[in-house]
C-alpha cells in the first residue's frame, strides 16, 4: 500500500510541476510566394504594356490617349457637341465587342447583346466601368486594356483565359440621368 501511495504521489509531482511545452510550427512561412507573385505580376504587367505600346506605335490612323486609369483609347466616332459624361448611378445603355490584343473576336457585339449599366453599382470589369464614364451617348472608342483591368488572373471561365489584355470596341447609345 506504502508502495502505491509513493507511486501516486511521485506522479502527482511529476506532472503539476512540469509546464506544458509549446509545439513548433510545422513550417515557418516566409513570404517567398508573395515575393514570386509580385515579380511575375510584374513582368506580366510590363510584357503587356510593351505589346500595347507596339499597337499604338504601330496605328498610325489613330490618336491614342491614355485613360489615367492605366488603358488606352482612341475615339472612332466622337461627339463634337459637349454634353455630359456619366455619373454615379446612372443608366447607360452600350453595345461592345472584346477582342485578344492580337485582334481575334473572343465576343462579337451579337453575342453580348445591348446592355444596361448602372455606373459604379453593378458588376463589370474594372477597365470598361472606367472606359463607359469617358464616352458621351452617340459615342464610340476603341480600347486596350491589360489583363489587370480586364479578367485579370482568373479570366471568365469560358473564353477569355488567364492573364489576357483585351480590345473593346464601346458604343455608348444613350444615358439615362437619375435624380439625386
Amino acid at each position: 500500500m506504502k508502495h502505491v501511495v509513493f507511486l501516486f504521489a511521485t506522479f502527482l509531482i511529476f506532472t503539476c510541476c512540469n509546464k506544458p511545452v509549446a509545439r513548433k510550427p510545422v513550417s515557418i512561412k516566409s513570404g517567398s510566394f508573395i515575393s514570386e507573385s509580385i515579380i511575375l505580376n510584374k513582368k506580366i504587367k510590363s510584357r503587356e504594356e510593351a505589346t500595347i505600346n507596339t499597337i499604338i506605335k504601330n496605328d498610325t490612323l489613330h490618336t491614342y490617349l491614355n485613360s489615367g486609369n492605366g488603358f488606352w483609347y482612341h475615339y472612332t466616332k466622337k461627339d463634337s457637341i459637349v454634353s455630359l459624361k456619366p455619373q454615379f448611378g446612372d443608366i447607360v445603355n452600350f453595345d461592345f465587342n472584346l477582342k485578344q490584343i492580337n485582334g481575334s473576336l473572343i465576343y462579337s457585339k451579337k453575342e453580348l447583346g445591348n446592355r444596361d449599366y448602372r455606373i459604379d453599382k453593378e458588376e463589370l470589369f474594372y477597365g470598361l466601368r472606367e472606359a463607359l464614364k469617358l464616352l458621351q451617348t452617340g459615342e464610340s472608342a476603341t480600347f486596350l486594356i491589360p489583363s489587370h483591368l480586364a479578367y485579370g488572373y482568373y479570366g471568365d471561365t469560358k473564353k477569355i483565359k488567364a492573364n489576357t489584355p483585351i480590345i473593346t470596341e464601346v458604343t455608348v447609345n444613350s444615358i439615362s440621368k437619375i435624380e439625386k
